[in-house]
């Protein structure tokens, strides 16, 4: 159930109006490769990202294949997660993640032909122009990171503590 809800809810907040980059899909696919089956907790941001794509509409293939690769790398920076899951260790994975997003994604030129020369001074024209795009990624991946992993975080301690003193009353 919590998978269909974060594709849903990743598909619905792409597709309302945002700040550039200030989206929950990133987030997914962290919360998703810490907490849910492997197989799974990669599609999930692709769906999420298919679907809303569908209304918002598609841009090049190779733009796309891009796209969808970082939150595959995303991913897997979730299944560290796994292994000890702390604040800090969740704030760093959404920096790394959020940095591998802007990195990859301004390298691969997904603008207008002739928009940047194909050279250094092309890729850094590039990385320069993108940099309030990166700090809105920074921003959104880490409200939304806050968000999902708060929120479950705070679920599991309640249901952990609640179910407890039910079955023992005299707590």
């Amino acid at each position: 159930m919590l998978a269909y809800f974060l594709i849903f809810l990743g598909a619905f907040l792409r597709i309302l109006p945002h700040p550039a980059n200030f989206a929950p899909i990133a987030a997914i696919a962290l919360f998703g490769s810490a907490y849910l089956n492997k197989k799974l907790a990669l599609i999930l941001p692709l769906v999420a990202m298919i679907i809303s794509d569908y209304f918002i509409g598609f841009d090049s293939l190779s733009s796309r294949l891009t796209v969808y690769g970082t939150f595959i790398l995303v991913g897997l920076l979730g299944f560290w997660l796994r292994v000890k899951r702390s604040p800090g260790r969740i704030v760093a994975a959404s920096l790394a993640g959020s940095l591998i997003f802007y990195l990859i994604t301004n390298f691969a030129f997904l603008y207008p032909a002739g928009m940047y020369s194909h050279d250094l001074n092309g890729v850094m024209s590039s990385y320069i122009n993108a940099l309030p795009f990166f700090r809105n990624t920074l921003l959104g991946d880490l409200f939304y990171v806050s968000l999902f992993f708060g929120i479950y975080e705070l679920a599991s301690y309640y249901v952990k503590n609640h179910s407890s003193s039910r079955s023992n009353p005299r707590a």
